[in-house]
């Protein structure tokens, strides 16, 4: 039996009952998209992902993989995962009408990906090639897309983000890769780059390399930085593959989790030139990378949601078979039945702690998916893209931080069992912790949020999103059951205000004593973490009132479903929204003496 536990249901409640996306399909762009296509087509990648791409799970992760002769062999099963992928078209299902693929949806694109990077992310890493195809199809050069990026997509070639050096780290700023000038936009490029996912494989026949270097007399930090597409194999003018190019793995990493996926330390120009072509003939590196990273943010935070989803669903229904103890109002009688674990109020407490994270977490990223849509709807306004990316270090930075803290959780109801190789929480954990690390750490979401998202904005969009939480808020007719729920939706936005004014307020005093930045910068993680759990809140209540108004007449099964989803709801609001109120109390008496602490007295 598949170790993935899927929520298609709750999907598609996001995507149909909340966000409404059946008004906008059927007229462009999405006029060869219906309702009763998406969820057909869904229910598909829903199948395929829990039997032959979740087949190879295990395997992936119990078949070390070994370095020899600058090539790396992949697992028979996790071949025949990856095979299951491509045989079913999956990989055209993201891609733009230009490459073939279908003009699907962002917000469909996002629910697809949940099953796909729950129920194999090691499979998934092997398959993003499409995602380096497209920018190099957006920002190359028309005989780029045509030699790199459609063959890419014909021939199911690999592909990689390279960015990070040894002694440069996140600061890409610091990257030293050099690249000389050849000829027009030809370079040799020299250098070390280290954690480069599936950098190295046998599936593909060949993998392309975006890579950012410095060219010689560029100026320093990102600024310096240029693009460049670097094939392992040299492609021929007739499309045919040439010798092979200088860019070499000279490691992998052993790592904690997703130990089946390549994770490479490549070696440019060492034993011949690494030839690398100038992307779009510009030296415009670091914006053209984005258009990777924040595909690959988003990724990462769908990833954690899926991952904290299927951990929980495990757990739920070990905790209905497991049989331990007596009901707790029978606790002395020494005859009374054993019962299920989930009638015990502390695992009853872990499993809704749990059951409203995976939705929540589930809802903020259909709702940065819905606001993806609008891009594509409203082109001319704005408003979306910047939405867009003020979401982004949210459902990339709170959803890994918060799944990898709540599968701990999802372990805890199995007890020991949990602790073992026999169920799959385990690797859960060792998989999900590098979605906190990767794509840029908590730390550096937490600081682009306020940095760039909120202050270069001058606050424009969030003060948008928050009169949407503030309608919301004052919503309730007389009667309304969730007057309560409100009354506590609203207290946290006042807070996640208050405690943005007092990091605003720090950095205008920085302004004169420079030191006073880092009062912003000590609760930027805890600014992250409220508005995070302020969308959350307003989603998941949003979420309580569309259930409600469908429970009368629902069906036993919907009936439950919609049962649930008030719960969580409700559960969120009383358990986790007045937490924000604790982060702003600490932003507004900090005194900054942490930074004041000498290093020994650490």
């Amino acid at each position: 039996m598949s170790h993935y536990r899927s929520n298609l249901r709750d999907v598609e409640f996001n995507l149909f009952e909340v966000n409404r996306l059946g008004d906008y399909l059927g007229a462009p762009p999405f006029e060869e998209f219906d309702p009763d296509t998406v969820r057909a087509v869904l229910a598909e990648v829903d199948r395929m992902a829990k039997d032959e791409f979740a087949a190879s799970f295990v395997e992936a992760d119990r078949t070390p993989l070994e370095l020899v002769d600058g090539e790396v062999k992949l697992p028979d099963a996790l071949r025949r995962s990856i095979d299951a992928y491509y045989d079913g078209d999956w990989d055209l299902f993201a891609l733009p009408r230009s490459l073939g693929g279908a003009g699907t949806p962002p917000s469909v694109i996002r629910a697809a990906e949940e099953f796909l990077v729950g129920a194999n992310p090691t499979a998934y890493f092997y398959v993003i090639g499409t995602l380096m195809a497209m920018v190099i199809d957006g920002v190359g050069t028309p005989e780029q897309s045509q030699r790199f990026a459609k063959p890419m997509v014909e021939r199911h070639w690999g592909g990689t983000m390279v960015l990070t050096e040894p002694d440069a780290g996140s600061d890409v700023g610091a990257g030293v890769t050099r690249a000389t000038q050849i000829e027009d936009e030809i370079y040799h490029l020299e250098g070390v780059k280290r954690f480069i996912t599936s950098g190295e494989h046998d599936y593909s026949e060949n993998i392309v390399h975006l890579v950012l270097a410095r060219r010689d007399g560029a100026g320093p930090g990102t600024k310096g930085l240029s693009m460049f597409i670097v094939p392992k194999y040299l492609v021929n003018d007739d499309g045919t593959l040439g010798e092979r190019n200088g860019v070499v793995c000279t490691r992998i990493e052993h790592k904690m989790g997703i130990r089946g996926s390549t994770t490479c330390e490549l070696t440019f120009g060492a034993d011949r030139p690494a030839i690398g072509y100038l992307v779009g003939g510009v030296h415009q590196g670091i914006r053209q990378m984005f258009h990777v990273i924040e595909q690959a943010r988003m990724l990462i935070g769908i990833k954690s949601a899926s991952t904290l989803s299927t951990g929980y669903l495990n757990a739920l229904d070990y905790a209905k078979e497991r049989l331990q103890g007596p009901d707790l109002t029978q606790a002395r009688d020494k005859t009374a039945p054993r019962v299920p674990v989930i009638s015990h109020p502390n695992v009853r407490r872990l499993l809704m702690t749990q059951k409203a994270f995976a939705e929540g977490l589930r809802a903020l990223y259909s709702y940065a998916g819905w606001v993806q849509d609008q891009i594509r709807v409203h082109p001319d306004d704005d408003h979306w893209e910047r939405l867009n990316d003020l979401l982004l270090p949210l459902v990339k930075g709170y959803s890994s931080e918060k799944a990898y803290q709540l599968l701990a959780q999802s372990l805890q109801v199995l007890g020991g069992s949990g602790f073992t190789q026999d169920y799959p929480m385990e690797q859960y954990i060792r998989d999900a912790k590098i979605d906190t690390l990767y794509e840029g750490t908590t730390g550096i979401q937490a600081l682009d949020l306020f940095f760039r998202k909120i202050v270069r904005d001058q606050g424009a969009t969030l003060t948008r999103v928050g009169s949407e939480v503030a309608e919301f808020v004052k919503g309730g007719a007389d009667g309304d059951p969730f007057a309560a729920e409100r009354e506590l939706l609203g207290t946290a936005l006042e807070d996640t205000q208050a405690l943005v004014g007092a990091m605003v307020a720090a950095l205008m005093a920085a302004q004169q004593e420079p030191t006073e930045v880092y009062k912003a910068g000590l609760h930027a993680n805890p600014l992250l973490e409220s508005l995070s759990e302020l969308l959350i809140g307003w989603r998941l209540l949003v979420h309580a009132e569309i259930a409600t108004a469908a429970l009368e007449g629902a069906n036993p099964d919907d009936r439950a479903f919609y049962e649930g989803k008030v719960a969580s709801g409700r559960w969120f609001a009383a358990n986790v929204l007045p937490g924000i109120g604790l982060r702003r109390a600490r932003a507004e008496g900090e005194d900054g003496a942490l930074m004041e602490l000498p290093v020994e007295a650490f």
